[in-house]
């Protein structure tokens, strides 16, 4: 049975689940608190991962964030490192997901279009009920 789950696919995975251990337990910054890690991406060679993240807050603190990740990304990369077994530990860029946002923003505007239609339905007379106009 062939494998569909490849080698990098199973090693970005598993970045993902020690990296968002090690933010939730062990980066003692307050400004990295309430986010959640939605995807990384890894360089061929190993060298570089972009490490995606969505916060709780959505963009309020997006900066203060970003700063924090940043100055935790050498403690992260070391633990990483130990956590992990692949020939190079990846250098980590953090990158806001933007996707649960606006997948949010749009869910919401197909609500408003729903209930703006199902008014709309209710609001229209029922043609079956109308009077066509013949006398009897």
């Amino acid at each position: 049975m062939p494998k569909d789950y490849s080698r990098s696919s199973r090693v970005t995975e598993q970045i993902r689940r020690e990296l968002a251990e090690l933010i939730r337990l062990e980066v003692k910054d307050p400004r990295v608190g309430f986010i959640t890690l939605t995807d990384v991406e890894i360089s061929a060679d190993y060298a570089h991962a972009k490490v995606f993240f969505t916060s709780m807050k959505g963009r309020e603190g997006l900066d203060e964030i970003l700063i924090g990740l940043r100055r935790a990304s050498g403690f992260l990369r070391r633990e990483l490192g130990r956590r992990v077994r692949i020939h190079t530990t990846p250098e980590l860029h953090f990158v806001y997901d933007e996707s649960v946002e606006r997948g949010s923003h749009l869910s919401a505007l197909i609500d408003k279009a729903l209930e703006t239609s199902s008014v709309e339905e209710e609001a229209a007379p029922d043609p079956d009920l109308q009077n066509t106009g013949k006398k009897d």
